[in-house]
């Protein structure tokens, strides 16, 4: 299972997250949050791991923050979905946010992010609750929404039968003030996510 861990600011939280054996880092593009990736070089120390959150009008934006951090994966926050197609034309590997509501159409993506309802928490992307698991993604995903190490097991057991989890992503519950990662909670969330590929 991938252990996705979402919202680094410092340099320093970035080599505990890859010292922990996060095999996924998020950076987020979205000044109102407390989780803004505030230099735009710090991707850069993740290497391959690196995924760019962006809340963005357009693909534009992503695609200059892709070629500035040398990163391949990016988890876009876009209008529409039209925007995938640039991403995807530019080699990109995309994350595509899927909050837990009906009415969505499939799209050409590498892996859904299974998330808490924008229209349910007033806020796009990560909140630190939990979703009703409901209307699953039609493809592979990360399961995201109020997980630390605590909680990833049950709600791995509760996921509907047939699904296609390859693993978690967690953010706000991982930290001890908003956009700084508590080291111990990091590593026991990156535990608990590797335990459970060999259950």
């Amino acid at each position: 299972m991938i252990a996705k861990v979402c919202g680094l600011t410092t340099p320093e939280d970035v080599q505990m997250a890859l010292d922990s054996g996060a095999d996924l880092l998020g950076f987020l593009r979205h000044p109102a949050s407390p989780r803004h990736c505030p230099e735009p070089g710090l991707p850069r120390l993740a290497g391959e791991r690196a995924v760019l959150v962006a809340v963005a009008d357009g693909p534009a934006e992503i695609l200059r923050w892709a070629r500035d951090t040398g990163a391949r994966w990016v988890q876009p926050y876009l209008p529409d979905r039209a925007g995938l197609a640039p991403l995807r034309e530019a080699g990109l590997s995309i994350i595509l946010p899927w909050p837990d509501e009906p009415g969505q159409a499939e799209a050409d993506v590498d892996l859904y992010l299974w998330e808490t309802s924008p229209k349910a928490t007033g806020l796009p992307g990560g909140s630190g609750r939990g979703h009703a698991m409901a209307h699953p993604p039609p493809g592979p995903f990360l399961l995201a929404g109020g997980l630390d190490a605590e909680a990833l097991a049950g709600r791995f057991a509760a996921l509907p039968a047939g699904g296609a989890c390859r693993g978690f992503d967690a953010a706000s519950r991982l930290e001890d003030a908003p956009g700084r990662k508590d080291p111990a909670k990091v590593k026991l969330f990156v535990q608990a996510a590797h335990l459970l590929e060999v259950e």
